[in-house]
């Protein structure tokens, strides 16, 4: 049998949901990794929007601490770093570009990037916004592990030098998200924050249809929507739903929506982890529509997709037993092959496969300080 990893992340949050999806996915792969006998050391930017709202401060499943800045970071967890047998960068950190720097000057065994927001990044990059990662740190990660699989992955390495593209999706934890028997409330729910390029699909997918059908029920859950939004008045709006209260949300509904970013519907095969949230809870979902969903769940078997207003209102008229079966399917998909542990093993395989093609000199024991990291 191997020996267990000792990994570092240095990631967006995992102590805070709001306002990001960054957090739950970080939670269900680290739980994954955990339960597979690794250990994790999480590192977060102490900020005040997150640490005014953590609702995880104290994870179970790996050890979590906070720097205040670049030196901070290295000074207290550089050795963390040096030792550890992988380093993984998630996108979205703070003053990303340094962070990398800082860290690849450390030499760790492994220097590994972890891009949720993969579509958005090469957006970005393209267009010179190089807000935490630049274009020429492509090539120094030992793994680019990508939200975004299928095509993405060729890009990655053909059009950014990206070394080892690896597709890592999102996941959901089966152990919290699991259908909670409770009744229906809403016809239709949506969960996610307020982003100006996803809001014209939710005004036709979501709000058109609740004016049309003003006998049903419509809910929208997530920080940061303006106060200028005309909510028809059988829309009810919900500002901030903590993880813990997910299942309970999309349990409660006979349809949840799904809404994709531009930029990842542009590039393709991005799920986002309230896909695979909603199908663990066998709600049914409906979706826009992007390439590589199907491959992913079958359209109309699994999903149902939405171009406009009127495929919605149809859906909504659904009989029960087509309804139960298209959330049946996704859930014994996505329970089958979308789950933290499934998603753990897949970084995990992709870890050791290189660890084991290179040859590391013998950990030294930590010694000093361990007070920030238990291993």
């Amino acid at each position: 049998m191997s020996d267990p990893l000792k990994i570092v992340v240095i990631g967006l949050s995992l102590s805070s949901s709001w306002g990001n999806g960054h957090a739950t996915t970080f939670r269900s792969l680290l739980r994954g990794v955990a339960d597979a006998g690794h250990s994790t050391l999480f590192l977060e930017r102490d900020v005040p929007w997150y640490a005014a709202h953590r609702d995880m401060p104290a994870p179970d499943f790996c050890e979590l601490a906070y720097y205040t800045g670049i030196d901070d970071l290295v000074a207290r967890f550089g050795r963390a770093v040096v030792e550890a047998d992988a380093v993984i960068i998630g996108s979205y950190v703070p003053e990303g570009v340094g962070v990398i720097d800082r860290v690849a000057e450390l030499r760790p065994r492994l220097l590994c990037f972890y891009d949720i927001d993969t579509p958005v990044t090469l957006a970005n990059v393209t267009g010179g916004k190089e807000e935490f990662l630049a274009a020429r740190q492509f090539p120094l990660f030992d793994i680019y592990f990508s939200f975004s699989g299928g095509r993405v992955l060729d890009r990655l390495e053909r059009d950014f030098a990206a070394r080892n593209a690896v597709a890592l999706h999102c996941s959901v934890d089966e152990a919290y998200y699991r259908c909670t028997g409770e009744p229906a409330k809403w016809d239709l729910g949506y969960l996610g924050t307020y982003s100006p390029d996803r809001q014209p699909t939710l005004e036709r997918l979501l709000i058109e249809p609740a004016r049309r059908l003003p006998e049903k029920r419509f809910v929208v859950a997530g920080p940061q929507y303006p106060d200028d939004i005309e909510w028809p008045a059988n829309v009810e709006r919900i500002d901030h739903l903590p993880p813990p209260e997910h299942p309970s949300f999309y349990s409660r509904q006979r349809f949840t929506l799904n809404v994709t970013r531009a930029d990842m519907i542009a590039a393709g095969w991005s799920p986002s982890v309230r896909l695979f949230e909603a199908a663990a809870c066998r709600t049914p979902i409906i979706s826009d529509r992007w390439e590589g969903l199907g491959e992913l769940l079958p359209e109309q078997e699994a999903v149902v997709i939405a171009d406009s207003s009127d495929d919605v209102t149809s859906a909504l008229a659904m009989d029960e037993d087509r309804r139960r079966r298209i959330a049946d399917t996704a859930s014994e998909i996505v329970l089958a092959a979308h789950t933290g542990r499934a998603r753990a093993a897949e970084m995990i395989a992709a870890l050791r496969n290189l660890l084991n093609r290179r040859k590391f000199p013998e950990r030294s024991p930590t010694r000093g300080n361990t007070r920030e990291l238990a291993w």
